[in-house]
C-alpha cells in the first residue's frame, strides 16, 4: 500500500513498502519535458538530464557513476514530454548513499561551459545516431504531423539548430521557471524503514526552497489529419498510421488497451497474424495507445520491402474497417482482460516498476490508484465500452501518416 507525504516546501512524496525484496528504487519526478518547450529552447529538458550527471563540486562526472556502480546498484534518468526523472535501483542497505548522490547531483550541478560544449556534441550524436534509426524516427514524425505547431509533438531530443543556443543563462533560467518544489514528486518503493526514510528525504530535500511556485501546464492539443514523408536509402520503408487517442487518467483508455491487444498489440494480434504470418509482408508490424495529460495518440507501425507499401497499407486499412464494421468477440475481450491483468500483476513484482507507477501517477494526475482499482477498472470492461472506444477512436477522417524510407513513385494510400 503507498503513503503519501508532503514536505513542508511542497515537495510530494510517495512510497510504497515492499518488505519481500532486497532493494529499493527511488526517482525524483519533474513535471517538465519537451512540451514545456518552444522552438528556440527545443530539447533543453533532455540537455539538463544530461548535465545533472556531469558532476558537482563534491563529485566529478567519474566519481557519480563509481558511487553507484561500486555498490552494484543502477543510476540513470530519462526525459518525455511531459515530466523528467532521475533514478536508481540498489540493495536496501545504501539507500541513504543513493539518496546523496541523487540530491547532490539535483541541487548542486556545475553546467561549466566545458561541460556544456562537451555534452552538447553527445546530444548531437544522439540526434545523428535516432536520424539514422527511421524505424523510430517514422514515429516521431507521426507526433509532429498530427499535433502540428504544438509542442506536444515536438522532439524530446531538440534539433541542432535550437541544441546551438544553449548556454548556462538559458539553462539556468528554464530550471528556475521549471524545476520547482510544487512541479516535483519523489517516489520509493522497496524495503526501507519508513521513519528513516522520511528522516533522510526531509535532510536532503525540504531546504529546498523557490522565489517560483509555477507548476506546468500545457498548451491545448488539437489533432491534425496529414501526412508527412521522407526519403531515406533503407532496405525497408517506415509507415506509421495515427489517429486521435486516449488521455492519460480517462478510464476509457482501458478499454482501449484491451482492443489494442487484440488488434495490433501482440504475435497474436489481427495486424501480425494476418499480414505478417499469412502473407509474410512484413517483418515488423504493431500498434500501441500513447496516452499524456489531456491528449493521446493511438500508432500503427509496419516496416516492409518498398515494393509491399501499397498492399501492406490497404491490408491494415482493411483490418481497420472490419473492426468498426464487426467489433470483437466477447471471447476475444475476457481473453485480452487476462492479459492486461496479467501483465499490471507481474509489473507489481519489480520495485522499479511500482516506483514508475506511483511517482508518474502522482505527478501527473495528483492521485494514484491502488492495484484493486486498476483490476477492478479492467474487470469492468464492457462490450459496450469497447465498442464506444473503437468508435471513437478508428475515425477514418481523421487520420495521421508518416513514411520514411525509398518511396517509390506508385506510392498512394489504398483506401484513405
Amino acid at each position: 500500500m503507498f503513503i503519501k507525504q508532503t514536505l513542508s516546501n511542497g515537495v510530494r512524496i510517495v512510497y510504497e513498502k515492499i518488505p519481500y525484496v532486497r532493494s529499493v528504487s527511488i526517482g525524483i519526478w519533474v513535471k517538465t519535458g519537451s512540451r514545456n518547450e518552444n522552438k528556440q529552447n527545443n530539447g533543453v529538458s533532455h540537455f539538463i538530464e544530461h548535465m545533472l550527471f556531469k558532476g558537482t563540486e563534491k563529485r566529478n562526472a567519474k566519481d557519480i557513476a563509481e558511487s553507484i556502480d561500486n555498490i552494484g546498484g543502477q543510476l540513470n534518468a530519462f526525459t518525455g514530454k511531459e515530466c523528467t526523472c532521475f533514478y536508481a535501483k540498489t540493495l536496501d542497505s545504501h539507500i541513504d548513499l543513493v539518496l546523496d548522490v541523487l540530491s547532490e547531483m539535483f541541487f548542486n550541478s556545475l553546467f561549466s561551459k566545458k561541460n556544456i560544449t562537451v555534452e552538447k556534441r553527445v546530444v548531437l550524436e544522439e540526434i545523428g545516431m535516432y536520424e539514422d534509426s527511421p524505424e523510430e524516427l517514422v514515429h516521431d514524425m507521426l507526433s509532429e504531423t498530427v499535433w502540428e505547431g504544438n509542442p506536444i509533438g515536438h522532439s524530446i531530443l531538440g534539433t541542432q539548430k535550437s541544441l546551438k543556443s544553449f548556454d548556462i543563462a538559458m539553462i539556468k533560467d528554464y530550471m528556475s521557471e521549471n524545476y520547482t518544489p510544487q512541479n516535483t514528486v519523489i517516489s520509493v518503493a522497496g524495503n526501507f524503514e519508513e521513519a528513516y526514510l522520511m528522516e533522510l528525504l526531509k535532510k536532503y530535500f525540504e531546504g529546498w526552497s523557490s522565489p517560483n511556485d509555477r507548476q506546468a501546464a500545457f498548451q491545448e492539443v488539437i489533432f491534425n489529419r496529414g501526412i508527412t514523408t521522407r526519403e531515406k536509402d533503407t532496405e525497408q520503408v517506415h509507415f506509421c498510421m495515427g489517429f486521435n487517442g486516449i488521455a492519460h487518467g480517462n478510464d476509457k483508455l482501458y478499454s482501449l488497451l484491451a482492443v489494442n491487444n487484440i488488434f495490433g498489440g501482440g504475435m497474436s494480434s489481427r495486424l501480425f497474424q494476418n499480414i505478417r504470418e499469412k502473407k509474410g509482408l512484413v517483418y515488423s508490424i504493431y500498434s500501441y495507445p500513447s496516452a499524456y495529460k489531456d491528449a493521446g495518440l493511438y500508432t500503427i507501425y509496419a516496416g516492409m520491402n518498398p515494393d509491399n507499401i501499397n498492399i501492406v497499407i490497404e491490408l491494415v486499412t482493411n483490418e481497420i474497417k472490419a473492426l468498426i464494421k464487426r467489433g470483437i468477440k466477447s471471447s476475444d475481450l475476457e481473453k485480452s482482460k487476462e492479459q492486461l491483468k496479467g501483465n499490471y500483476i507481474l509489473g507489481l513484482e519489480s520495485t522499479s516498476s511500482r516506483m514508475n507507477s506511483i511517482g508518474k501517477s502522482e505527478l501527473m494526475l495528483g492521485s494514484i490508484e491502488t492495484p484493486e482499482e486498476v483490476l477492478s477498472k479492467i474487470n469492468g470492461i464492457t462490450m459496450e465500452s469497447i465498442d464506444e472506444v473503437i468508435e471513437q477512436t478508428f475515425d477514418m477522417a481523421n487520420i495521421g501518416i508518416s513514411v520514411v524510407g525509398v518511396i517509390k513513385p506508385d506510392f498512394k494510400l489504398t483506401g484513405i
